[in-house]
């Protein structure tokens, strides 16, 4: 299923174990996976902060455009920690796929076209 047949995927993180139990998958790990499968061109992973940081107490200091080898570093750094690792991390899954991934903030009204349409962007990219 696929844009092209007319369908944008939206995928709940409920999962079921073998006896039945519900369980809560981290919803940003479902996205990239499914993003990796259908090969699709762009993740979007929308949450309450501009992007990534290159200091988090500063929201001047965002990174527009970042590559793995970045992200990574600012992990080990120390930079980029807490809730933000399992965003990074399902961008990096979907990046090493050639899916570009986009970390924006979800409270600014019309962010996603402010992202995708815009020169510069409102949030992070990240892209091999």
């Amino acid at each position: 299923i696929t844009a092209e047949q007319g369908y944008i995927p939206v995928i709940s993180p409920i999962a079921v174990d073998r006896e039945g139990n519900s369980l809560n998958v981290n919803a940003d790990s479902v996205a990239a996976e499914i993003a990796c499968v259908i090969k699709a061109e762009k993740l979007i992973l929308l949450t309450d902060v501009v992007g990534l940081l290159r200091n988090p107490a500063d929201p001047s200091t965002l990174i527009s455009q970042a590559t793995p080898e970045l992200v990574n570093e600012l992990v080990a750094e120390g930079v980029i920690g807490g809730g933000m690792i399992p965003k990074v991390e399902a961008c990096l899954k979907a990046a090493y796929h050639d899916v570009t991934a986009h970390i924006i903030d979800g409270k600014v009204p019309h962010t996603i076209l402010l992202e995708l349409l815009t020169d510069k962007g409102i949030g992070t990219m990240i892209k091999v």
